[in-house]
């Protein structure tokens, strides 16, 4: 029996949405980030991009467990020496939610030009609506 290894040109990819109300973040990002790497599939090669389109919506509803809400922080540097910023998750809720939940999946997913890719078929929106009605996106229930 061979090792079937799959190509650019094998990969079916699907939209699937997400409503992220009342999800905790570690765990809803766990689950996109291995829908976006393809390994729900039986064709999964860790070195192609096997994976489907994510569409999360609500994103300003997503729950952090335990104090992490207060006490997360996210940093980044601006380049220049000192230039390092800070900001809880309160306020970044408060002002992108989506970086949220895209910080979150960044994380897990492989930190190279692949990664990158997948990450860019993750489309996270604050409210209930989002513009890709043309792809039939089907709903995923992540609670079940």
């Amino acid at each position: 029996m061979k090792t079937i290894f799959a190509k650019n040109t094998d990969v079916v990819r699907k939209w699937h949405v997400i409503d992220a109300e009342g999800m905790v973040v570690g765990r809803l990002a766990s689950r996109v980030a291995s829908i976006l790497r393809g390994k729900n599939k039986p064709i999964y090669t860790p070195h192609v991009d096997t994976g489907d389109f994510v569409i999360i919506v609500n994103a300003e509803k997503v729950r952090f467990t335990g104090n992490k809400l207060q006490q997360k922080a996210y940093y980044h540097h601006s380049g220049y020496p000192g230039g390092i910023k800070k900001r809880v998750a309160k306020d970044v809720m408060k002002d992108f939610p989506e970086r949220i939940i895209t910080s979150a999946v960044r994380g897990m997913l492989p930190k190279n030009r692949l990664g990158r890719h997948q990450l860019g078929k993750l489309k996270v929106y604050r409210g209930p609506e989002h513009p890709h009605k043309a792809q039939n996106p089907e709903p995923l229930n992540l609670n079940a």
